[in-house]
């Protein structure tokens, strides 16, 4: 089963539930906001992608840190932001199998599409 992390709220989410009904392939739907996030989990994700992949500093969020939250970040201080605020991280997570992945676009519906 595919598990998607993401929120609600968020575009691209939407669209790789849609993708992944469209294709029938089971899915379970988990929100960072709402659901939070255990710090093993996120753990796995940083040794899979590396922080820097997974940190959105594009969000809301981000720009809503302050400037000595946002200087001299780390593997450490990046995933306590991480934890601290689960909106930092850039979405669709999606937990396969084969392992994990983070966005949605064309290269990650085609790989959905293998399965």
């Amino acid at each position: 089963m595919i598990v998607l992390y993401g929120l609600r709220s968020c575009d691209r989410c939407r669209k790789a539930l849609k993708s992944m009904a469209r294709l029938g392939l089971e899915h379970r739907f988990h929100d960072l906001r709402a659901d939070g996030l255990e710090g093993a989990r996120l753990d796995k994700w940083l040794a899979e992608l590396g922080w820097d992949r997974l940190l959105n500093r594009q969000s809301t969020t981000w720009r809503g840190l302050s400037d000595a939250d946002r200087q001299d970040l780390d593997a450490t201080s990046a995933r306590a932001l991480m934890l601290a605020h689960p909106t930092l991280i850039k979405r669709p997570v999606l937990e396969l199998e084969q392992g994990v992945f983070v966005g949605f676009g064309k290269a990650e519906e085609d790989r959905l599409r293998s399965l």
